[in-house]
């Protein structure tokens, strides 16, 4: 298994609709996450915006994300919180997410 960890940015005016939509996120979207081996997925926002996820996955980050875009309704999720984002353009977005480097672990 392999601990990913991420950042994207949520645009600032747009945090409150951000973080209520994922108190809400549809049961077919979390079981979509789980069949691409997306486990123990977490994200963490900061006051600013910026957006911390983590997740753990079997194959790293590109993979899970390929699995996902060939679920149909991540092009609906994806679609309906695009305007949330700052920065991405055009881009889904999970495509926008910026892998970060592990330089320390404890078990």
């Amino acid at each position: 298994m392999q601990r990913v960890g991420f950042m994207t940015r949520v645009a600032p005016e747009h945090m409150e609709e951000y973080i209520e939509r994922h108190r809400a996120v549809w049961p077919e979207m979390q079981e979509a996450l789980r069949r691409s081996g997306w486990g123990n997925y977490t994200l963490f926002i900061a006051d600013d915006g910026t957006l911390f996820g983590y997740v753990e996955t079997p194959d790293g980050l590109a993979d899970a994300q390929q699995a996902m875009a060939a679920e149909e309704v991540n092009a609906r999720w994806q679609a309906s919180v695009q305007h949330l984002f700052s920065g991405i353009g055009d881009s889904n977005p999970d495509e926008s997410f910026v892998e970060l480097q592990e330089v320390f672990h404890i078990e």
